[in-house]
């Protein structure tokens, strides 16, 4: 439905390194549809307001992640989020929690992206493989016990979600563990074994306090909570095998 002539209040925290000492709260008046998303409402801003706005944005179909911030303090994806469902209020908009704010709704990723590399997130085969040997085979139910996991976009709003990251950004945290678990599953991967120590490790699963917010809040329906849980059980499995299985044997 187009109706033309609606108007919105959203509220953007702004930072501006150059001259904020803080974030500060700015307002905006913003003529909407009911079609309209909250990307959309900050990329008029930006074209008619104020230029100076920063945030992220790509693909505006929910695939990229790049529009995640906290929406009325809730993590969402702002391509995925439409204005109708906030009129007539005022829709407070801020960069994703837990994260440094880089400048307005951008932060920083670069702990993120440490932990992503530190799961190695991609397929590490048993042994070398020429092209001439073909591709790796899988069935479809080979490729069904991970596909829930692979469908992670690296939105970071299940960090934003998780209490227990807020407090410790040592923590490994929902998405990347997700992602490790996805690897684990698949059955043309040989590096479950280089990625068990992180699991395992003091800043492993075992933080987690399994609140389940992560999953809650996740846009494509990964289930990060479920992740963590599982290798909670692998971890503490793995612990007291070592006590039954001769050395060498249990991996």
């Amino acid at each position: 439905m187009n109706t033309g002539n609606k108007v919105i209040t959203i509220e953007v925290l702004r930072y501006r390194p150059e001259q904020d000492t803080a974030p500060v709260a700015q307002e905006y008046i913003v003529p909407f549809t009911d079609d309209m998303s909250v990307l959309q409402g900050l990329q008029y801003i930006k074209d008619e307001l104020d230029g100076t706005l920063s945030f992220r944005w790509s693909c505006r179909m929910a695939i990229c992640g790049s529009c995640g911030m906290m929406i009325d303090s809730v993590p969402k994806l702002a391509c995925q989020t439409f204005l109708r469902d906030f009129y007539p209020n005022t829709v407070r908009v801020e960069a994703l929690a837990h994260f440094p704010i880089e400048r307005d709704l951008v932060i920083v990723m670069d702990d993120f992206m440490e932990k992503l590399d530190s799961i190695k997130p991609y397929i590490i085969p048993e042994k070398p493989r020429a092209l001439s040997e073909g591709e790796y085979l899988q069935t479809p139910a080979e490729r069904d016990l991970y596909e829930q996991f692979s469908s992670c976009i690296n939105c970071l709003l299940c960090y934003a979600a998780c209490p227990q990251y807020g407090l410790n950004s040592n923590f490994i945290g929902p998405g990347a563990m997700a992602l490790l678990h996805r690897y684990n599953l698949d059955n043309r991967d040989s590096g479950k074994e280089q990625r068990m120590p992180l699991v395992h490790a003091e800043e492993g699963v075992f933080n987690c306090t399994a609140v389940g917010y992560c999953s809650e809040v996740c846009p494509k329906k990964v289930d990060p909570a479920n992740a963590v849980n599982i290798n909670k059980t692998e971890s503490a499995s793995d612990y007291f095998l070592r006590f039954v299985t001769p050395k060498g044997a249990c991996k």
